[in-house]
């Protein structure tokens, strides 16, 4: 049988994705071309906005219509954080759902799809109990990879429902995860990106060491131990994580950035405010200047590091003036990216039981204010980079241009370039940078 996966949300939902179509895959399902010639269709979800969930009800709902009319023995299913929120709900808001699992079932996916062929359906399975090492397959012939490090979130924000949906902190054995990347190596893969909600508590809640091991660097932490065993990994060219917290921004952390040659000069840390009233309400953990410290303490140690954020704007009792802090703080900091939403309520966290009193409108112009400031912001970021030399990992033809090949930077930019003769995919060459856009980087193989 064939199947499809369709994904909405982080890049945790798209390992995930990836993980449960390999498992899929060995247990002798295949992979279709497209919905039409597929005999399941999994959507994995997020509930992280309300946009997000609308979003994928609505495909759902129109997945369910198409297949009556047309493919009556076609299952449609729904897996991830809306299911693991929403429950037996989602049978009611989509009738005729053949399953859905939640973000602790995946492994078991091929158990409910037995259950459905079985005429058992509908199937729920959000019980936990998930087999985390049944779920570190890939899709072969990537370049870059993501791996699972840390499961779930201690850290409760206040807008947040990632906590309910993916339960509480876990971390994986190093050993388990330094397999993996080995496995993926020998599958050809040159970069990976360790995931983790809060990626930097990795080993905090459980032991994810052997008694007696020692860091041949003499870090300290679980974390920069990590790095340090996935860069020592022989074969991996770039080691990236996501996502970041300024609380895990210590000395040994920056010290493993500065001496671990694989480990990439980019790190994605949401900070979602400059406004230390908002932040508290958040119940973020830091306040503005205490950001301000990590991000610097970064830039100092690694010259051109390049940082990536998550703004909130709109959130409850956010003032004009919060605000102007915020504009402030992105300035000061001089990100190279950042995500911008609307604040949405989210059922079942702390700030949707408080009144939502920042105007849809103001949201949107608040939204857009920002949106303009960090596209002048990383104009003038790429604009210094014109006549540098950058490293660029070739990940093959340019989806705009054929003709051209592009890759990414160690920053995560994107570079076009012209094919040289006798470079291949997945190796690394220096670009000297010739021009540049608010998104991408232009030039040559020198």
């Amino acid at each position: 049988m064939k199947f499809l996966v369709i994904t909405y949300g982080c890049q945790m939902n798209v390992r995930d994705s990836e993980a449960v179509s390999a498992l899929l895959a060995r247990q002798g399902y295949t992979t279709a071309e497209g919905e039409a010639d597929a005999d399941i269709i999994l959507i994995n979800t997020c509930s992280v906005r309300g946009k997000a969930e609308a979003k994928a009800l609505g495909k759902l709902g129109l997945l369910v219509a198409d297949s009556r009319r047309h493919h009556p023995k076609r299952i449609i299913g729904v897996m991830g954080c809306m299911v693991q929120r929403l429950g037996t709900e989602l049978f009611k808001k989509v009738p005729g759902l053949g399953f859905a699992i939640g973000t602790h079932a995946m492994s078991r996916l091929p158990r409910v799809l037995q259950d459905v062929f079985e005429g058992k359906a509908p199937v729920l399975d959000t019980d936990e109990g998930d087999d985390c090492e049944a779920l570190t397959g890939h899709v072969e012939g990537k370049l870059s990879a993501y791996v699972n490090v840390l499961l779930g979130c201690d850290r409760r924000c206040t807008y947040c429902i990632v906590p309910t949906v993916r339960g509480q902190e876990w971390s994986r054995p190093a050993e388990s995860v330094v397999a993996e990347v080995r496995e993926l190596v020998a599958q050809g893969v040159c970069e990976v990106t360790l995931l983790g909600q809060s990626v930097m508590n990795y080993g905090r809640r459980n032991a994810v060491w052997p008694d007696g091991s020692v860091s041949p660097g003499g870090y300290e932490t679980p974390f920069p131990r990590l790095l340090e065993a996935v860069d020592a990994v022989e074969g991996i060219q770039r080691v990236r994580f996501t996502s970041g917290h300024p609380s895990g921004c210590t000395a040994e952390l920056v010290r493993a950035m500065v001496e671990l040659p694989a480990v990439c000069e980019h790190l994605h840390i949401p900070c979602q405010s400059g406004s230390d009233l908002i932040l508290e309400r958040m119940r973020r953990g830091y306040t503005a200047d205490q950001f301000k410290a990590a991000a610097g303490a970064l830039q100092a140690a690694l010259p051109g590091v390049a940082l990536s954020t998550d703004i909130i704007v709109g959130f409850p009792g956010e003032t004009e003036e919060d605000f102007d802090r915020t504009r402030a703080f992105m300035e000061e900091i001089g990100f190279d990216n950042a995500f911008i939403f609307k604040y949405s309520p989210r059922s079942g966290t702390p700030a949707a039981e408080w009144p939502d009193d920042v105007p849809d409108e103001e949201k949107k112009r608040r939204n857009q204010l920002l949106l303009g400031d960090q596209a002048r912001r990383v104009e003038a970021i790429n604009d210094a980079l014109i006549g540098a030399q950058l490293e660029v990992l070739v990940e093959g033809p340019s989806l705009r241009n054929a003709a051209r090949w592009s890759g990414r930077t160690r920053t995560n930019k994107v570079a076009v370039f012209d094919p040289v003769a006798g470079v291949a995919r997945g190796e690394c060459v220096t670009v000297v940078v010739e021009r540049v856009t608010a998104t991408t980087l232009y030039g040559k193989v020198s």
